[in-house]
């Protein structure tokens, strides 16, 4: 009994963490939708930096409350670790606004591949025959509920690489820091978001104008729009942390298979709340081979054999208390 309590126990801490990480994309996506579609700040970079603000504070609180130990991480991986991030953040926005929507979701489905690569070649990850399938009918559903038009251009592209791969790496590194250096979700967010909230807010004003013609400063702020900044910031908290415990306890390529789940859900309470226009059969038909996919991928990558690591030579430095 006593192994089947534990694995009931995981799957449970498992499964809380992912709907953790779903409510909280999914409340960010709308509450940001509204910041910047009805009140017009559409300064995305700047926003990030705050959110990474607010988190700073957040793991500041926490060490102060005594709820997270001092830990270390090396200020090499630190500074990779930022790079990639902050190269993610400002890749996607400038993929969005230089590509179709349908070619940025094409770019956002090859996190996938190149995740799996990543892993294959930097971990030695082996995949089974099934898992490898579940992921293709993951990508074909999400691809078929998702993509309209595509049409790209040299730079669209060029950003849309950078995007991919940038991101890919920064999720990469979550796991990998967490695993290495022994550290736990806090302890990796208190540090890394100091340093993605200096960077981004130095450096946000700044992309923010190039992109849109619009200084942050000049915004006519007012209690309705600060409110929505507020409650963007508080949720970017959960956000983050989400992230970082789903990456933490699964690994990349998996948080990116999942991940598509919340695609789905955007699109059905887009849906519910703001109309049936662009429900069709075509697009359901998507969001089932999606599901489908994922629950595919679920059952193969859990068997033994279905995900497996062909060397276990990862140096691991406990954590310094």
């Amino acid at each position: 009994m006593a192994p089947a309590s534990k694995a009931e126990k995981k799957a449970a801490v498992d499964a809380a963490a992912w709907m953790f990480n779903v409510v909280t994309s999914v409340g960010i996506i709308i509450v940001n939708k509204a910041l910047m579609a009805t009140y017009g700040f559409s300064f995305a970079t700047t926003l990030t930096g705050m959110h990474f603000a607010t988190t700073t504070l957040m793991t500041v609180i926490l060490k102060m409350l005594g709820y997270v130990q001092p830990s270390h991480l090396p200020l090499p991986d630190l500074l990779k670790f930022v790079v990639f991030a902050n190269f993610s953040i400002v890749g996607m926005n400038i993929s969005l606004m230089w590509n179709s929507v349908g070619f940025y979701q094409i770019a956002k489905l090859t996190m996938i591949p190149v995740s799996c690569l990543l892993e294959v070649v930097l971990d030695k990850i082996r995949y089974s025959r099934g898992t490898k399938l579940s992921i293709g009918i993951v990508l074909l559903g999400v691809g078929v509920c998702t993509v309209t038009d595509v049409s790209v251009n040299t730079r669209g592209f060029i950003a849309a690489f950078i995007a991919v791969w940038s991101t890919s790496m920064q999720q990469y590194y979550v796991h990998y820091l967490q695993r290495k250096y022994s550290l736990s979700s806090f302890n990796l967010l208190g540090h890394t978001a100091p340093a993605q909230a200096a960077s981004l807010l130095l450096l946000g004003p700044f992309l923010d104008y190039w992109l849109t013609n619009a200084r942050v400063d000049r915004y006519d702020y007012k209690t309705a729009s600060l409110i929505f900044i507020f409650m963007s910031c508080t949720i970017a908290v959960g956000t983050n942390l989400s992230q970082f415990i789903c990456i933490g306890r699964f690994t990349a390529v998996s948080f990116q298979v999942l991940g598509h789940m919340k695609t789905i859900l955007v699109l059905i309470m887009g849906f519910f709340f703001f109309g049936k226009e662009g429900l069709n059969l075509h697009v359901v038909f998507g969001m089932v081979i999606a599901v489908v996919g994922m629950i595919w991928y679920g059952n193969a990558s859990s068997k033994p054999g279905g995900k497996e690591r062909r060397s276990h030579s990862l140096p691991t430095n406990k954590t310094e208390t």
